[in-house]
């Protein structure tokens, strides 16, 4: 039987994985959720042990995917994938010390850990529009890393249009020449005015009109797909089973703005993965440490930091924990997200907190314990970091009597897409990769936008009609 999946906010119909691939956003606003989660075995588990990357993903996969994909088609979206990912390993675990171990998710074209979902995601979509005929506009915002993963996935894809709004001066200057560099007619950079969550804003409500999301068939390419969680769900098998899963669970210490890459580890647990913890790392935008310190969230202004993926106060995948926390009561969720839309905050009970911190840790760094993080494993082990990792790293250091060994931290970037904090870090600037370097002296293609619904949308009707 075909695994369906609901909406967090109960008033969309259910759909099969080809329906929320499609999707993005269900029609009521809300995210969608496997209405069942798959359970792996322990036998299951042991199984993936000194199984390559693709086989176990195939593995891990398959119970959401079916029958929707055969098997051999997903063992080809899988081979074809990562074809493009640098290390045999896709996602590789180094040992940091004898604790802790850094997972490395940037080895894929844009040195991002979007990479690994948006990779997939991008040959899914083709797989599904071959078969049905039509044409799909694909709309994202980005903080920094989604915006450069979805144009690298989708250029010169046929019947797609990709629009990628981010925010204005906030990504790194590689971060947008990976997006404004890419000459491809199909590929829309919009630089807007305003932060990330003005952009994230705009992206929704475009989804929730009908009527333009009818006429030009909208895809979405954030985490708010829930193919984008699904495929980052892996690399949590992957590694725990690495480190002595499932005779022995694990802790994840993950960087996280909106809170898509943490939920893929939550969900591996709700799949039967042994995972002893997954802690929260937040740099100075830190609404998620709150949440998990008080209960309350509340939004405050967005800062510019050394970690500007991660420059977030909406983190919009926190609805689908929110679900969980509600026991599935799809009416105290659109109440408690109404909320927050309205007034920048909402609440929950005690217990319901209490149900949270069984899970997750949280914790802040900020721009100066940032760099220090960055020189001190430098110094120490001659690994290099991204500020992104290094928000992790030092979260990880203040929470380590809350995390049971063995730790992963989640390594989200190449360092050398940030080479002016790493030149303040440690007096040297990392050199890029050969392709990414030769992409970045290409000219630069971009649309300057208000924050504004209105304009944003006229922008990609005049460009699909054309």
């Amino acid at each position: 039987m075909a695994l369906t999946y609901q909406s967090t906010r109960g008033q969309a119909p259910e759909l099969d994985f080809y329906g929320v691939t499609m999707a993005g956003l269900a029609a009521d606003g809300g995210l969608y959720l496997p209405k069942i989660w798959p359970q792996f075995s322990t036998s299951e588990l042991a199984a993936l042990a000194g199984v390559p990357y693709r086989e176990a993903a195939a593995r891990v996969l398959r119970p959401f995917v079916a029958p929707m994909l055969k098997d051999e088609v997903l063992s080809h979206l899988l081979q074809v994938a990562y074809a493009s990912f640098v290390d045999p390993a896709i996602t590789p675990l180094r040992q940091l010390d004898d604790r802790r171990w850094i997972l490395e998710l940037f080895h894929g074209p844009t040195l991002a850990f979007k990479d690994v979902a948006l990779q997939f995601l991008g040959h899914l979509f083709e797989h599904f529009l071959s078969h049905n005929g039509q044409r799909l506009t694909v709309i994202g915002a980005t903080s920094g890393d989604t915006g450069s993963a979805a144009i690298a996935a989708l250029a010169n894809r046929k019947n797609i249009d990709v629009f990628i709004l981010y925010p204005h001066g906030r990504p790194s200057e590689i971060q947008r020449k990976q997006m404004t560099c890419v000459d491809a007619p199909n590929v829309h950079a919009m630089a807007i005015e305003g932060s990330f969550d003005d952009c994230q804003a705009i992206v929704k409500n475009l989804f929730n009109n009908a009527s333009f999301r009818s006429q030009y068939n909208l895809a979405a390419v954030n985490s708010i797909n829930w193919a984008r969680i699904l495929a980052q769900i892996v690399y949590y098998f992957f590694a725990a089973v690495k480190l002595g899963a499932p005779e022995k669970a694990v802790s994840f210490v993950v960087p996280t703005g909106n809170f898509g890459n943490v939920f893929a580890g939550y969900a591996a647990m709700k799949c039967g993965l042994p995972i002893s913890k997954l802690a929260v790392a937040s740099n100075r935008n830190d609404i998620l440490t709150r949440f998990f310190a008080s209960g309350t969230m509340q939004t405050e202004v967005v800062h510019a930091t050394l970690s500007p993926s991660m420059d977030i106060q909406i983190s919009s995948n926190f609805e689908r924990l929110l679900f969980d926390l509600c026991q599935g009561n799809a009416g105290t969720v659109t109440t408690l997200t109404e909320e927050l839309r309205k007034d920048g905050v909402f609440s929950i009970s005690k217990h319901q907190l209490a149900m949270a911190r069984q899970v997750f840790s949280a914790g802040t760094a900020d721009d100066t314990e940032t760099i220090k993080a960055i020189k001190d494993t430098y110094d120490n082990s001659g690994i290099l970091l991204d500020p992104h990792t290094a928000v992790g790293l030092a979260v990880g250091g203040k929470l380590s009597r809350e995390l049971p060994d063995p730790v992963v931290m989640l390594a989200c970037a190449h360092p050398a897409k940030f080479p002016e904090t790493i030149q303040r870090a440690i007096g040297i600037t990392p050199e890029l990769p050969a392709p990414v370097a030769a992409l970045l002296r290409q000219p630069e293609r971009l649309s300057l936008l208000p924050a504004n619904v209105l304009t944003v949308q006229n922008f990609i009707a005049a460009r699909v009609a054309s």
